[in-house]
């Protein structure tokens, strides 16, 4: 029986494999177009995984849903990338500022003085990637939460490099 594109697919264990067997390599090939072959099956995964968490009992257009889906992911991806880019290019040492072992144990020591929740937040935030939603889902606190800290974490930074 041939189902037309704006039939409802329910999202039961069946569903959600039927939706994988019948729309998964059309996303990919999209996603390879769109984004190179070298992330689709990844967005492609990631798609189906967010696709399982929605708490409907039908979807009545799968291959916008997919395609949205995966888009935003891959375009997530590409803005993660270009900020972690710029953090580097611009947290880089133009000169040699940090060339001595005194100042790289200096920074260390400013790195750990930082108060604990405050520095999980700044480790997890400049040298683990993660966006502030990020962090917050992962230590289980709000994004304003985060927000505080971190900028608190900073502001230690700041005060003992200005000493």
């Amino acid at each position: 029986m041939a189902q037309r594109p704006d039939q409802v697919l329910p999202l039961g264990d069946d569903g959600l494999s039927l939706l994988y067997r019948r729309y998964a390599a059309w996303l990919r090939l999209r996603m390879a177009a769109r984004f190179g072959s070298a992330t689709a099956d990844d967005l492609v995964q990631e798609a189906y995984l967010k696709v399982a968490l929605y708490p409907i009992d039908g979807i009545k257009s799968p291959k916008a849903l997919l395609l949205r889906i995966a888009s935003n992911l891959a375009l997530d991806g590409v803005a993660r990338d270009s900020v972690r880019n710029r953090y580097r290019q611009s947290a880089a040492p133009s000169d040699a500022a940090f060339d001595s072992p005194h100042e790289t144990l200096l920074l260390k020591q400013i790195v750990r003085s930082i108060p604990e929740k405050d520095r999980e937040v700044f480790l997890l935030s400049r040298f683990g990637g993660l966006t502030h939603a990020q962090i917050a889902a992962r230590l289980g606190i709000a994004v304003k939460t985060v927000e505080w800290r971190m900028a608190r974490a900073l502001k230690h930074c700041d005060d003992h490099l200005r000493r």
